[in-house]
């Protein structure tokens, strides 16, 4: 479990209180940290849950905390929508959507509007539609 422990320390929990939010031992807290102890499926749901993240990011298999909600900031916009979607799948990007977790839906909105119109700009001076 990469991300436990940072995320528990953003909150500002101790090992006892997270466990407390999980109703799981203090002890069992401190294996998923130590990678001595993998959490099940329901166990890894309720922490993406608790943290506000998906299971991914939890995981450490993605640097995007909540793809969720960054979808939901474009969702009334399908060509942003999908827009979007393609560039959460460009590691390039990663960093972007990592530091995206305290912009407001509509920053991240603007920001995303931002860089379609610069590679819309792009395509038509390359010639590619």
């Amino acid at each position: 479990m990469i991300r436990i422990k940072e995320l528990r320390n953003e909150k500002g929990l101790s090992q006892e209180e997270l466990g407390n939010f999980l109703n799981i031992q203090k002890s069992a807290i401190s294996k998923y940290e130590r990678g001595a102890l993998e959490p099940n499926k329901t166990m890894l749901i309720k922490m993406s849950e608790f943290f506000n993240c998906s299971v991914d990011y939890l995981l450490g298999l993605s640097d995007v905390r909540n793809a969720d909600r960054i979808l939901n900031s474009v969702s009334d916009d399908k060509v942003l929508a999908d827009f979007t979607k393609e560039l959460m799948e460009r590691e390039s990007m990663q960093l972007l959507f990592k530091q995206s977790k305290n912009l407001s839906d509509s920053d991240i909105n603007k920001i995303i509007k931002i860089i379609k119109a610069i590679e819309d700009e792009e395509d038509k001076q390359t010639g590619v539609e």
